[in-house]
């Protein structure tokens, strides 16, 4: 269940009881077809840079961060999403030269600001895999397939788009999305492409959570 209090910040949750159990037996099925198909995890920070997100994540969040400057007059903010920082991970550890094929996955917090509604909220978990340093381009399809069998685990009712432009700017081509039509405006739960460094996909976990009612 969600626990209704009214001094909770506007578009947050306390989640507990058998909701809770829920989400962390669908996590742990996601973080069994990952591990079995040879992804590790990587654990990375909630308070980031804000210039990491202007490089590398163009407009279509920059208006949503959460932004502050600390003690020291450093302008920081909460993650918004995961992808940017993977990049930065391999841009500084996995060159393209060596380490082909790092597969990572991860479950993090993420914070924006837009209006809260059912399945968008303004603190929300994504669950998430990456190839670093592809070495083929047959990774693609084996993600694809990856998130499809992720989404099963919650609902048969589902749509895969292979070939869709996505809004983040550090995508090199179109990328691919599953929705869920009975979600309505929010339906969209997997959103994945190529950018410089590598390729993977990301899941709304609350969002694929809410699709067991279909």
């Amino acid at each position: 269940m969600e626990l209704k209090i009214d001094k909770l910040a506007r578009g947050v949750r306390i989640i507990a009881g058998e909701e809770a159990k829920k989400r962390r037996q669908l996590l742990n099925s996601m973080i069994e077809l990952a591990e079995t198909a040879g992804f590790s995890e990587i654990i990375l920070p909630s308070i980031e840079p804000s210039q990491v997100y202007i490089d590398k994540a163009g407009s279509e969040i920059l208006g949503q961060m959460y932004t502050f400057d600390d003690k020291k007059g450093r302008n920081l903010c909460l993650r918004p999403e995961v992808t940017a920082t993977v990049q930065l991970v391999a841009d500084k550890h996995y060159n393209k030269n060596r380490n082909k094929n790092v597969k990572v996955w991860y479950f993090e917090r993420c914070w924006r600001y837009e209006r809260p509604q059912e399945g968008r909220y303004r603190e929300f978990f994504q669950f998430g895999v990456e190839v670093l340093n592809p070495s083929s381009s047959d990774v693609k399809q084996e993600l694809i397939d990856l998130a499809k069998s992720m989404v099963a685990l919650q609902t048969q009712n589902f749509e895969v788009f292979e070939s869709v432009k996505r809004g983040l700017s550090y995508y090199t081509e179109d990328g691919f999305e599953i929705t869920v039509p009975s979600l309505g405006a929010q339906k969209q739960v997997v959103g994945g492409g190529a950018y410089d460094q590598g390729i993977g996909f990301a899941i709304g976990f609350d969002r694929l959570m809410l699709s067991d009612k279909d």
